[in-house]
């Protein structure tokens, strides 16, 4: 059996950036509108008023500064408060694959070999644009792989779920290097009229080429173990998919498709003090037990990459996690500045911050959510 190794990663992140004093600009016109379109509700008791937010209590309740963006515009406007993004043919690339593709590339760049020693491709992310032909097959022929390639979705933690697919078709003999992309489109599934989640999420792809450790060069990142755990809960939901339309009564017949409003169930959804109060001790208790069955001290880790969902919830995990107070260093935070990119913040993490180690250092690379899921990566940097 091949040892598996992490030996290049890659991030495309959009032009545009929304931060929180515009974001709030944005959320506090629609609340006034709101307001004024239903004051006669309000008056009676019968709807409560819109309240509005504000900078400080987005940066309180999450740590997040700013968000990367596809399209600022639309999410800015008031009358609009969703990404204007226009739905392109079938002969043109689609979304999706055009932001993973970019990714890939700068991964491929920096490994330094040709595609056609890949063997495989999984697109893993929280949304997939569309039911078929997958994403991870339309970027397999954009980046002219041959092999095989499949889409996969566990929500925030795909991309830790990827690399243990990837690690085990090494292990097994399938290929000698897969290709794993995250591209996450997370404002299109984001409601920017409810206050206590409007801020969360923002967009980016990310890309990860895992390979054998037979055929791998120097640097890169031995990959110890990988561990994955779910377990199920409606804390975190999002019920958009395709038989919604065959739930409309026949009211709806003769009302086009585009006129009819979307329901907040079928845009993202959680019960964010839930999520907190049972996801910190279950991944928290999976990252120790994890090292301990590899022969790791937990303590000892160099760096941690984890999901990037919240910095409550991250400063706590650390904390449990190396049994301390973790340094700046030790436990990498970029969602001040991208937001939570569901899949990708742990890998953008890794990405952005892997430098300083030397030969037999480790770390962890951590991701969890919806599910709920959660995946442990322990990596070793090689000589």
């Amino acid at each position: 059996m091949s040892n598996a190794v992490i030996a290049a990663t890659g991030l495309f992140t959009p032009e545009q950036s929304v931060s929180n004093a515009e974001l709030v600009d944005s959320y506090n016109a629609w609340a006034d509108g709101w307001n004024a379109r239903h004051a006669a509700q309000i008056e009676a008791g019968e709807l409560e008023a819109k309240a509005h937010s504000s900078p400080e209590f987005i940066e309180k309740a999450s740590g997040i500064k700013s968000r990367f963006v596809l399209d600022k515009a639309g999410i800015i406007d008031p009358e609009r408060m969703a990404p204007n993004l226009a739905e392109r043919s079938n002969d043109e690339i689609s979304i999706l694959a055009e932001m993973a593709v970019k990714a890939a590339r700068q991964a491929i760049e920096a490994w330094g070999k040709p595609v056609s020693e890949i063997g495989a491709v999984l697109c893993a992310a929280s949304n997939m644009q569309r039911a078929y032909p997958a994403m991870a097959i339309e970027v397999q022929q954009a980046l002219g792989i041959e092999g095989f390639a499949f889409d996969m979705n566990v929500a925030c933690s795909s991309a830790t779920f990827g690399i243990k697919t990837a690690t085990d078709f090494i292990a097994g003999g399938s290929v000698k290097a897969v290709l794993m992309v995250n591209p996450e489109v997370c404002s299109a599934h984001l409601n920017f009229t409810d206050r206590d989640s409007h801020f969360i999420f923002g967009d980016v792809a990310t890309a990860v080429i895992v390979e054998s450790s037979e055929t791998a060069g120097p640097g890169g990142w031995d990959v110890l173990g990988t561990r994955l755990k779910t377990t199920f809960s409606n804390n975190i939901r999002n019920n958009f998919g395709f038989l919604n339309r065959n739930a409309r009564d026949t009211a709806h017949l003769d009302t086009p498709a585009a006129d009819d409003s979307v329901q907040n169930d079928k845009l993202f959804i959680q019960q964010g003090r839930k999520v907190f109060r049972d996801v910190v001790p279950m991944v928290s208790d999976m990252i120790v037990d994890h090292a301990g069955e590899l022969g790791l001290d937990p303590h000892a880790l160099k760096r941690l990459w984890l999901h990037q969902a919240n910095i409550n919830m991250n400063t706590m995990i650390g904390k449990k996690v190396l049994g301390r107070e973790p340094s700046a260093d030790e436990n990498v935070i970029i969602l001040d500045d991208y937001a939570n990119t569901s899949s990708a913040g742990s890998i953008i993490a890794f990405h952005l911050h892997n430098d300083g180690f030397e030969a037999g250092d480790t770390g962890l690379i951590c991701s969890f959510g919806a599910g709920y899921s959660a995946g442990t990566v322990f990596v070793r940097k090689r000589a």
